[in-house]
């Protein structure tokens, strides 16, 4: 609480009028773009329009009144609804709301506990391959909303099936309102989003179209004019056996929030160079959504969409999140009679550009540009595991195969055995170095794991039964473990009983403490050890011939 008070006392510092206005227009802006993004999402997500905009609201004020940064804009996102939509099909709203809180208490746990850092363990290509695989989700799951047609299921993947089971019959005048929303974003120009989002004025366009020329097609519905509708979470139904039940959906839902606001929060930090606190934004999504569910919110996060809007649209404090929202709650009091009327096909051409301009298009060019393998292999895995089958199971695949192609790049380890070179040493040296040329220098390069435990156990074959003296480089290696120290130590003794002197160069102060602790540095005394085979060679071989 006290670095929160701290933060807002920097933030609001010489705040003044002109600071005032500089959020509320950018909250002004903010609500334009969220309010079509608000209605999609809940829509998309199995719940209703109403759900996805009071979403919005509650997570503007709440979340953005807590969150780590000024900038953070939250409320319901496409990657979220993905999920949403198959627990809603398996649970029903009931269960979703359940989850919801379950998940913010997940959230508030991870603030507290400090774990904001653990998104950073998390490799690029497995979170753009999740992304990507998200952004298949939300197109796959607004195909019905498009099309005007109905589907069985609780996959999306089964759903589609169903369209050849149960009959696939398009409605051409839902599916031309929503291709006519899609070519109106993609023609938009790019300036104009600034002043007026591209995806607000092709709804307000094909709303009145289908209007005026009464089109048969599937509407929003009513937009109830309450803060506190009907179907929302009461405490009478949180039921132990149930949230039980609900374990997994609810941590994929935390999983997400944390992952989605992370980023997001990183993103607009680089955007801004103001700073982001990690844990502080994982407490207030936690809030967030121990409170939504009972408001008959969806799980909310902080979306980059939004957060980017809010950033060059010149937002300066926190106000601007909570004016945005005040601006959705008038929107919903004064326009719920024309957002009801809005043709569901044509918040389906909205997420269906929202779902390709998700994708990171600049990390996936650049990976299969420039051929690396291993990306590539994470992000096509990831993508297809949060396809079949959720998000938690997909993230896990994705580390478990970054983890497995890191430990084989690892076991890759460099050894060159070569003849003590004099050429950068001085005549002096030189002379005294010529008098030991029988002495080698072992060159290693890499980590030293249990991987690699062969390629060190068979140095000493490579080494001439003439050498009496070896010195080992280790200053490429990058990590030494308990198996490879003891093949290591085996590899020193085998030198040691052929009468070999043995010398260690270049250790890291980790390698080192290992080498400590395993009874290497014991074996070969402390006197062996130096910082450069040059060091080495001048010192010891000098020592040796003084004795001499």
């Amino acid at each position: 609480m006290t670095s929160f008070f701290r933060q807002l006392k920097a933030e609001f510092s010489g705040y003044s009028v002109k600071s005032f206005s500089r959020d509320l227009m950018a909250g002004v802006t903010v609500a334009a773009v969220a309010l079509p993004l608000a209605l999609a999402f809940g829509v998309s997500s199995g719940a209703d329009a109403a759900a996805g905009l009071i979403t919005a609201i509650i997570a503007g004020i709440v979340i953005g009144s807590l969150s780590g940064a000024f900038y953070q804009i939250s409320g319901p996102t496409g990657a979220m609804a993905a999920i949403l939509i198959s627990i809603a099909a398996k649970y029903e709203m009931q269960g979703v709301f359940l989850a919801t809180l379950m998940a913010g208490a997940f959230l508030l746990l991870a603030g507290v506990l400090r774990l904001g850092k653990l998104t950073s363990y998390i490799p690029a290509p497995v979170i753009t391959g999740f992304t990507s695989g998200i952004s298949i989700l939300i197109a796959a799951g607004q195909l019905d909303n498009l099309f005007g047609v109905s589907s069985v299921g609780e996959s999306v993947i089964e759903r589609i099936a169903s369209y050849v089971t149960i009959g696939f019959h398009p409605n051409l005048y839902a599916l031309s309102i929503g291709l006519f929303v899609v070519l109106f974003m993609i023609a938009y120009p790019k300036k104009w989003n600034a002043v007026v989002p591209g995806s607000l004025i092709a709804i307000v366009i094909a709303t009145a179209l289908v209007g005026l020329l009464q089109f048969p097609v599937g509407l929003v519905g009513e937009i109830p004019k309450t803060l506190l509708p009907a179907d929302r979470l009461s405490f009478s139904q949180i039921k132990i056996e149930t949230m039980y039940r609900l374990l997994s959906p609810a941590f994929s839902i935390a999983m997400l929030g944390m992952i989605e606001s992370l980023l997001c929060g990183s993103s607009a930090s680089r955007m801004t160079g103001k700073p982001f606190n990690s844990d502080q934004e994982l407490i207030a999504q936690g809030v967030g959504n121990l409170i939504l569910p009972f408001f008959g919110g969806i799980p909310a996060t902080a979306a980059i969409a939004r957060t980017s809007v809010a950033v060059k649209s010149g937002a300066v404090t926190r106000l601007t999140g909570i004016i945005h929202a005040l601006i959705l709650v008038v929107s919903m009091f004064l326009l719920a009679p024309v957002m009801s009327a809005i043709p569901l096909s044509a918040l389906a051409g909205v997420l269906m550009v929202t779902a390709f301009r998700m994708n990171e298009w600049t990390a996936i060019r650049y990976m299969f540009s420039r051929k690396f393998k291993g990306a590539i292999l994470k992000y096509l895995v990831t993508m297809a595991a949060t396809v079949v089958f959720d998000l938690t199971t997909a993230i896990a695949i994705g580390v478990l195969l970054a983890l497995l192609l890191l430990v084989r790049r690892l076991s890759k380890i460099e050894i060159h055995i070569e003849p003590v070179s004099a050429s950068r040493l001085t005549a002096d040296e030189q002379e005294i170095v010529r008098r030991y040329g029988s002495a080698r220098v072992v060159y290693i390069a890499g980590a030293m794991i249990f991987a690699n435990t062969q390629a060190v156990e068979a140095i000493p074959a490579d080494i001439s039964q003439d050498c009496d003296a070896v010195f080992f480089s280790m200053r490429g290696v990058s990590y030494l473990d308990v198996s490879c120290a003891q093949a290591f130590e085996s590899v020193i003794s085998v030198l040691q009983k052929r009468g070999v002197r043995v010398g260690i160069c270049g250790l890291s102060s980790e390698t080192k403490r290992t080498m400590e602790r395993s009874g290497i540095l014991s074996r070969i005394g402390e006197e062996n050890v130096f910082w450069s085979i040059d060091r080495a060679l001048t010192q010891d071989f000098a020592c040796e011939s003084a004795e001499a």
